[in-house]
């Protein structure tokens, strides 16, 4: 199972209502800062984080999403034969999608960062372009991710990859200019970054995605978590299935990843999870998307399944 791209799709629509044969290079621009370290600047496109790239002769956009297994290409972009297709099923918040592409792209190059033998989904990924009105390529998931350590600065509005060992050290040993302030363990849970929290007093399991515009709350969670839900509103919101689905959103309250570590309320949607458990491959109670990203400037080694936190200037 994949979660591709499930929960971008809630989001955009919740946010915005409140191939060939031959060899594959995806080239993105970037500064390459030396042979280890490459830096990419992002714009975001509502409240996702949106890089610049191109793919067989073809210009346009890619979602950063921590929360996607695999690389995702847009079949509308990039189409393929039905011949190619394989039966799978992807499981999502209000529907599911059957007979999803399967391709292997030969070489994923981010400058001169290079990984070779990446498999990829192709989707109809049509859902996003139309609602934020941008030529979208694709989604850069965790089979990209995994290879960096990956820095996402929601301040100055970049990424950086710091190859690493099979460790999760640098290979490129100098010093950050920026000061780390804290720092967390997480657990790696298949694709999913796993965080241990509280909400109120409560203990709760919340997963790490880029992809989400918004927070997301699993409505059968204990109602005492329920009661830092606040200030919420009806909404319907369409998923891959094209079916419409009521939410609440709302504001998450008094939600801490460690004792030192609270949280400043968050804008958050109140869904069924029956549907995202297959889609994350781990059970959650939530999700932290762009509302706790903007936050702190964060630093993801999965590797050592820790995140880094960066101050922001004058802190």
């Amino acid at each position: 199972m994949t979660k591709t791209y499930f929960n971008i799709i809630l989001c955009v629509f919740a946010f915005s209502n409140a191939m060939a044969s031959g060899k594959d290079n995806i080239v993105l621009k970037a500064e390459i800062l030396n042979e280890n370290t490459t830096r990419i600047p992002f714009k975001l496109v509502g409240h996702l984080i949106v890089v610049e790239g191109e793919l067989l002769g073809k210009n346009g956009n890619f979602i950063i999403d921590t929360g996607s297994e695999k690389l995702v290409l847009n079949s509308v972009h990039f189409p393929v034969k039905s011949n190619r297709k394989k039966k799978s099923n992807v499981s999502g918040v209000n529907g599911s999608i059957d007979n999803i592409a399967r391709k292997k792209v030969d070489t994923f190059q981010l400058q001169n960062l290079i990984v070779k033998n990446v498999n990829s989904d192709i989707i109809d990924l049509s859902h996003i372009e139309k609602s934020k009105n941008f030529r979208l390529l694709g989604i850069i998931g965790f089979n990209i991710l995994k290879n960096y350590e990956v820095f996402i600065d929601l301040y100055l509005n970049q990424i950086t990859l710091f190859k690493v060992d099979r460790y999760g050290n640098r290979l490129d040993k100098r010093e950050l200019l920026e000061k780390i302030g804290d720092s967390i363990d997480f657990k790696l849970r298949k694709h999913t970054i796993v965080l241990s929290g509280t909400i109120g007093d409560k203990k709760v399991k919340l997963g790490l995605d880029s992809g989400a515009e918004l927070n997301q709350l699993n409505k059968n969670v204990n109602k005492k978590v329920l009661q830092y839900f606040t200030g919420f509103r009806r909404m319907f919101v369409v998923g891959a299935s094209n079916r419409k689905v009521e939410v609440l959103v709302g504001k998450l309250n008094n939600v801490s990843i460690k004792k030192s570590f609270s949280l400043m309320p968050m804008n958050t949607v109140l869904i069924n999870f029956d549907g995202m458990h297959d889609a994350y491959g781990v059970f959650l109670h939530g999700v932290l998307g762009y509302e706790f990203l903007r936050q702190k400037r964060t630093i993801i080694n999965y590797k050592k399944e820790k995140l880094y936190f960066v101050d922001y200037p004058n802190e």
